[in-house]
């Protein structure tokens, strides 16, 4: 079983960043990935809020930098490796995968992220990857000169709404509100768009179709009305859910499943930190998980300067 000083598990902003600061400690450090690394902002077309990047930069373009910098420091990539459980041994804690794999640390960084929600609606488990889709970036050009829409009033809906009208028709949005939760600056691309229209105060309730998406049921929340509308895709951007099944029994979470942890973004259970978006945080921003990895990393470097010390 291989053993490391510290097992960073998700290589997003925030763990790749954690992996370069304790690289950096001369720690031996792994950073354990269940796809390839960059998380979900590697599916985003433009950040345009990250320090550093006047003109914009994309997300794949950012992740690369951070993953390049992570192994220039020795770190070890891990990938295909889900993680089923956390067990404890003394102050060592075991890694278990899906798989069977093990891997023993003295201290863990949980930096897992989270995942979009589904609708839960009838049509929605049979049509994913049949016209319904969670990333604009992945399977927009698909759907050149077709009409889509997505559901959603935040910043990933609007950005994701605006990047769709590069190969659209046209672009939908379906809020269950009568005004969007992005920024204005979002949202004044959005209404400026002669491409981008609004189904306000609704919600989908049923996805139809034939061997592809075809038509979209949308309840009025308001009025109660049913009406369907013929769509070629349907993007779905209603919020998300923290990666934290594994470690459910194991570190105190809060209401909605995310990671409770210290000033010093240590969990309950002493030597596992976490970072990013998978956190209890104010804010789900790319500087906000790298800066929570740095210090998780800080944290992590010593807390085993003082088991060494003991």
């Amino acid at each position: 079983m291989e053993s490391y000083d510290i097992v960073i598990l998700g290589a997003g902003p925030a763990g790749l960043t954690a992996a370069i600061y304790a690289t950096r400690s001369l720690r031996k450090v792994a950073v354990v990935e269940k796809g390839v690394p960059g998380g979900q902002i590697a599916m985003t077309d433009l950040i345009e809020n990250y320090p550093g990047f006047p003109e914009g930069v994309s997300g794949p373009e950012l992740m690369q930098k951070f993953e390049d910098q992570a192994k220039k420091f020795g770190t070890e990539f891990i990938n295909l490796f889900t993680v089923k459980e956390i067990q404890l041994d003394g102050v060592e804690k075991v890694v278990l995968s899906t798989d069977g794999r093990q891997i023993r640390a003295r201290s863990i960084i949980v930096a897992t992220g989270q995942n979009p929600r589904n609708l839960n609606v009838p049509g929605e488990s049979e049509y994913t990857g049949r016209g319904v889709s969670y990333c604009a970036t992945c399977d927009g050009a698909f759907f050149k000169d077709r009409r889509v829409a997505v559901v959603g009033g935040g910043n990933s809906a609007i950005q994701e709404a605006l990047y769709l009208t590069r190969f659209a028709k046209s672009v939908t949005v379906i809020h269950r509100r009568d005004q969007l939760r992005a920024d204005k600056i979002l949202q004044e691309r959005a209404f400026r768009n002669e491409k981008i229209d609004f189904l306000w105060n609704s919600v989908v309730v049923e996805i139809k179709g034939d061997n592809l998406l075809r038509s979209v049921v949308v309840k009025n929340v308001k009025t109660g009305e049913l009406k369907e509308y013929e769509f070629d895709g349907l993007f779905i951007y209603i919020g998300y859910q923290p990666n934290t099944e594994f470690l459910k029994g194991l570190v105190e979470l809060d209401e909605n499943g995310y990671i409770v942890t210290d000033e010093k973004l240590e969990t309950s259970v002493p030597g596992i930190f976490a970072c990013g978006d998978v956190r209890r945080n104010v804010l789900k921003q790319v500087s906000v998980a790298v800066g929570e990895g740095a210090v998780a990393a800080t944290s992590a470097e010593r807390y085993l300067e003082n088991l060494e010390n003991k």
